[in-house]
C-alpha cells in the first residue's frame, strides 16, 4: 500500500512550513515494506528567518490512520492545525517554537509510534532519527526542558508513553483522548472484531486481503479491523512479525500471555514504573471528550490520578474533560501548543 503524496498548500502563514523528507536508516526494510523515505514538516515561527535565536520545539504525532498530509485537511468552517497553531504566535497568545509534524504511516495505517517486529522501529525512528535531524537543520534548543510531543488517540498514547521512555529527549506533553486505561478503550473491541471475523473464517488476514483488494471503508466492519490489525501488529506480534490477536478469534476470549502485552503498552500501567521520569516532566496537558467512543475521557482521569499518586505536582497538570466523542476536537490542539509554549525553557 502506497503512502499518500505528503504535498499540501494551506493560507498564508505568518511563519512558514518547511515540507522537508528524511531518509530514515531504521525504516529501512521495514517488515511491512513502507517507504524509508519519510515526509517531515517542520514549522518555524513568525520572527525566525530574521534572527538568530533559537526555539524551544513541539513534536506533533497523528491518531492511527493519519499520515503527515491530513494536517491539511479542511473541515466545513474550521481550519487546519497548521493554521491555527501558526494564529498562535502570530497573535502573540504564546512566545515562539518550532513545531515538528512526524509522518509514522504503515501499510496498515499506523506504528503506535512503538518499535515492532510486526511494523518497524518507529520510536527509534522518531527518537534517533528525527529529533537529531531537526536539531541539526534548525535553530531548536536542543534539550529536553525545551522540547515535548503531543498527539491525539493513538498520537496521544505516543505523546504519553515516549516521556516515559526517552526522558532526555521530552520534558514535556500533551495528551488529546489518547489511548489508555485498556480494558475499556480495547476489549470491546476485540469483541466487534471476532463478530465481524465470522464472515472471514475467523482470519484476519483473510480480511486484510480482502480489503487491499477493494476500495477501503467500504463495509462496516473495516475501521474496527484496521485497528486490531495494526495495534496487534505493534503489540503482540509473532517473532516473524505476523499480528497475533490477544484473543481467540472465534470465541473472543482473551490469551491471557498476548493480552499481558497490550497491557505493558497501557499508560497507566507504565505510570510506577517510570514513575521518576514522570516527575521530572515540566509540563502535562490532558483533555478528552466525556463522551468519548473508547472510553478515552477514563484514561484521561486515570491517567492524571496516577501521576498525582506517584508525585508529579498538580502545577504542572492540566487537565480538562469537555463535552464532545472522540473526533472533532481538533480545536483542541492549538491550546495546549500555546500552554507547552510558556511552560519550556527557553534562551536566558
Amino acid at each position: 500500500m502506497s503512502q499518500p503524496s505528503s504535498s499540501v498548500t494551506f493560507g498564508e502563514l505568518a511563519g512558514t512550513l518547511h515540507q522537508e523528507t528524511i531518509e530514515s536508516e531504521l525504516l529501512r526494510g521495514n517488515p511491512l515494506g513502507d517507504p524509508h523515505v519519510r515526509p517531515l514538516w517542520v514549522y518555524t515561527p513568525p520572527g525566525y528567518e530574521e534572527s538568530t535565536e533559537r526555539y524551544p520545539s513541539i513534536y506533533v504525532i497523528q491518531g492511527y490512520t493519519g499520515q503527515v498530509a491530513m494536517w491539511g485537511n479542511r473541515t466545513p468552517f474550521r481550519q487546519p492545525f497548521v493554521e491555527t497553531a501558526d494564529q498562535v504566535f502570530a497573535g502573540g497568545q504564546a512566545p515562539g517554537c518550532i513545531l515538528v509534524y512526524v509522518d509514522a504511516w504503515t501499510a496498515y495505517g499506523g506504528s503506535q509510534f512503538v518499535d515492532s517486529v510486526g511494523t518497524g522501529n518507529y520510536h527509534s525512528y522518531l527518537c534517533d532519527e528525527v529529533v537529531p535531524w531537526v536539531d541539526a537543520h534548525y535553530r531548536t534548543i536542543a534539550d529536553r526542558e525545551s522540547r515535548a510531543i503531543s498527539g491525539k488517540s493513538s498520537g496521544g498514547f505516543g505523546a504519553m508513553i515516549t516521556p516515559m521512555l526517552r526522558p532526555d529527549l521530552f520534558g514535556a506533553l500533551a495528551t488529546h483522548a489518547g489511548d489508555a486505561l485498556y480494558e475499556y478503550c480495547y476489549l470491546n473491541e476485540f469483541a466487534k472484531a471476532v463478530r465481524a471475523l465470522r464472515a472471514y473464517d475467523h482470519d484476519i488476514l483473510k480480511w486484510w486481503k480482502d480489503f487491499q483488494g477493494r476500495v477501503s471503508f467500504t463495509k462496516e466492519e473495516d475501521m474496527v479491523l484496521i485497528l486490531t490489525l495494526g495495534c496487534a501488529a505493534a503489540f503482540s506480534p509473532d517473532p516473524d512479525g505476523t499480528p497475533r490477536l490477544p484473543v481467540d478469534p472465534r470465541s473472543g476470549e482473551i490469551i491471557p500471555e498476548l493480552w499481558q502485552r497490550w497491557l505493558d503498552w497501557d499508560p497507566i500501567r507504565m505510570v510506577d514504573k517510570y514513575a521518576d521520569e514522570l516527575r521530572s516532566l515540566r509540563a502535562v496537558w490532558i483533555d478528552a471528550g466525556t463522551r468519548d467512543e473508547w472510553f478515552l475521557d477514563l484514561g484521561a482521569e486515570a491517567f492524571k490520578d496516577g501521576l498525582e499518586r506517584v508525585g508529579v505536582p498538580s502545577e504542572k497538570i492540566a487537565f480538562e474533560l469537555f463535552p464532545a466523542a472522540h473526533g472533532g476536537i481538533d480545536y483542541r490542539y492549538p491550546q495546549a501548543v500555546a500552554w507547552l509554549a510558556e511552560r519550556l525553557r527557553r534562551e536566558s
